[in-house]
């Protein structure tokens, strides 16, 4: 059976609180259960009915910060879709107000926002065109991110992913 999509991801933190109010304010994540004594937190992504989207368990201020890929092997990071490129705008201002905002790319069919959370581990956050939308050769490709002119061009209100990692609509 093949992989549908993501489920859930669970991450450690140094201060399960710390990270839950960034998460809340920066994404609009909410906490839907918690592990008494600030041992760990259950989130839910704003409009998901998953029971949750992302865990945080605490291992304390004594934690080293990630080597992965630097100095061992390790996730990278996880990326988040959102609906509009309005979304994507807001969500990119959010992540600057917070000081973690740290990269922005345009990967031809994929618009990517890249951040860290206060422990440093990084995330995207992202918008994908719409296949409807897609024309010609949309290999890979890493260039700078201009946000405005891409909602100049697709509209801010436009539904991204259809067709790629949304089902498209019969007609």
């Amino acid at each position: 059976m093949p992989v549908q999509r993501l489920n859930h991801a669970v991450l450690y933190v140094r201060d399960v609180a710390r990270s839950v109010a960034f998460y809340r304010d920066a994404l609009g994540f909410r906490t839907v259960a918690e592990i008494p004594g600030g041992r760990g937190a259950f989130l839910q992504a704003e409009g998901s009915s998953n029971d949750h989207d992302l865990a945080l368990f605490g291992i304390g201020e004594q934690a080293g910060a990630s080597q992965a890929g630097r100095a061992t092997v390790g996730l990278y990071h996880l990326a988040w879709e959102v609906d509009t490129l309005g979304e994507l705008a807001r969500t990119g201002a959010r992540l600057r107000a917070a000081d973690a905002l740290v990269g922005a790319s345009d990967h031809g069919s994929t618009k990517a926002l890249y951040a860290r959370d206060p422990d440093g581990l990084e995330f995207e956050v992202c918008w994908l065109v719409p296949a409807a939308l897609l024309h010609g050769d949309h290999a890979m490709t890493t260039a700078p991110l201009d946000l405005d002119a891409e909602i100049a061009r697709y509209g801010a209100d436009t539904a991204g992913g259809i067709g790629v990692s949304v089902p498209g609509v019969s007609a």
